[in-house]
């Protein structure tokens, strides 16, 4: 029953179903790791050596993005072999000394041996080192890249981590700038973003280290140039598992899953979106990309429901703060995390170039920025969350929070000292523009309870 209704949510929230995730003949499994992952987290190697058939299954390792392949390669087998598995690397790399990539692509050799293995890792580093590698120069798939296609659609499973994850999406950052330049004026293709491999099917967007690097403004703004519907943004020492249109998130944290497909009045150079969609899944949390429906996790579903529009509804905050760095570590899972278990029905934050805001004179050099960007989480008829503390901490599950990020003016210089003399008065002149009406920024809490 709790699957069906959140079923009919999709239908109604979403429009669905629509083309996202595997096509029809997908048969393989892709495991998208956000960067970070520890060697002792079973979890993820476990889960991963376990589908792609349990101990003595055989794993090849391409350290093609890292810098210190041998190094990277060396740790990457032992953690596979650490859970049963069989593992060696391909030599697919431009830092192996006596090793050609255009000659490994096509050795027959390495065709073979992958063609007999059950999973493929690609190390983290730079991603355009794997798709440089594994593409021509005409932008068709190599020998080497057909045969991890052919191990995919018979079953295998494709993973990576960090550069590894950036890769599964047909399109990927691939030598991006700072995020607030990318959510100013879009991200150029073929050097800031560029085709990706395509294992997590048509309509899916990857990107790694999300969390911990403020990642949601690059993911939108991409999301929204390249009309985009889907993102998943996987965070460090995490997964995002997905057989064909099913998403599992394990290990350390979970993923944050972006939603376009009901977005109104989009626009790019500035970034400028409303009625988006974001939904936290936890470890354990699984997620069917086509029709929306969630299934939180057992322990989730053990735990304290939190359902704002039920009469027996008792959140544990009684407000919700301003937050000054939604780009920061971690902030907007705890913005989100915050608004749902209280009774505030919004929250809002900004995120904004900290270093040119607070210059006292402006140059040609910070065109462009003074432009912030204000962040309004809302509740939604359809927002619904899960809360437990068995995990070892306070840990959420929060289905479709709204979300608007609109472009601002950001005042130069962004504040100026109080005056000893005078002090009343300045302080009841300098009212920030994102605070209420008649709301003092010198005085306010930044309390934002409905």
């Amino acid at each position: 029953m709790f699957q069906l209704s959140l079923l009919v949510w999709g239908f109604l929230v979403f429009g669905l179903p629509i083309s996202v995730g595997a096509t029809e003949t997908t048969k393989g499994i892709v495991v998208a790791i956000g960067g970070a992952l520890k060697a002792d987290n079973a979890d993820v190697w476990g889960r991963i050596v376990s589908l792609s058939g349990g101990p003595g299954a055989k794993w090849l390792v391409f350290p093609t993005a890292s810098g210190e392949p041998e190094q990277s390669a060396k740790s990457l087998i032992e953690s596979l072999q650490k859970q049963g598995a069989r593992a060696e690397m391909i030599p697919l790399s431009d830092k192996l000394k006596g090793f050609d990539i255009r000659a490994v692509v096509a050795d027959a050799k390495w065709i073979a041996s992958i063609d007999g293995a059950s999973g493929v890792y690609f190390a983290g580093g730079a991603q355009e080192r794997i798709t440089s590698a594994l593409y021509n120069a005409d932008g068709k798939p190599t020998p080497m890249l057909d045969a991890i296609w052919r191990l995919f659609h018979r079953g295998g499973v494709v993973a990576g981590s960090s550069a590894g994850a950036a890769i599964m999406s047909e399109t990927m950052f691939r030598e991006p700038p700072d995020i607030l330049t990318v959510m100013r004026r879009g991200a150029k293709w073929g050097s800031e973003i560029d085709r990706g491999l395509g294992f997590a099917g048509p309509g899916v967007f990857v990107d790694q280290h999300f969390l911990k690097r403020g990642r949601i403004g690059r993911m939108v703004a991409v999301m929204a140039q390249q009309d985009i519907k889907l993102g998943l943004g996987v965070e460090e020492n995490s997964a995002a598992i997905i057989r064909g249109n099913d998403l599992e998130a394990i290990g350390g944290r979970g993923v944050l899953l972006v939603d376009l497909r009901g977005a109104k009045g989009t626009s790019v150079k500035p970034l400028s979106v409303s009625n988006a969609a974001i939904t936290w899944l936890d470890r354990g949390d699984r997620m069917n990309l086509a029709s929306g429906a969630v299934t939180p996790s057992a322990i989730k579903l053990a735990g304290k429901k939190l359902d704002h529009t039920q009469s027996d509804f008792k959140p544990y905050n009684n407000r919700v703060r301003f937050y000054a760095d939604m780009l920061g570590d971690n902030t907007v899972l705890f913005a989100m995390s915050e608004l749902l278990d209280s009774p505030a029905s919004e929250s809002r934050g900004i995120a904004f170039s900290a270093g040119r805001a607070v210059a006292k004179v402006a140059t040609a050099a910070d065109e462009g920025e003074d432009i912030g960007f204000e962040f309004r989480l809302f509740k939604t008829a359809a927002t619904l969350g899960y809360f437990t503390s068995k995990l070892g901490s306070e840990d959420y599950s929060i289905l479709r929070m709204g979300l608007d990020i609109v472009p601002v003016q950001m005042a130069k210089p962004l504040y100026v000292p109080l005056a000893s003399a005078g002090r009343e008065k300045a302080g009841e002149n300098m009212r920030s523009p994102l605070l209420p009406s008649g709301t003092s920024a010198a005085t306010s809490k930044l309390e934002n309870v409905k």
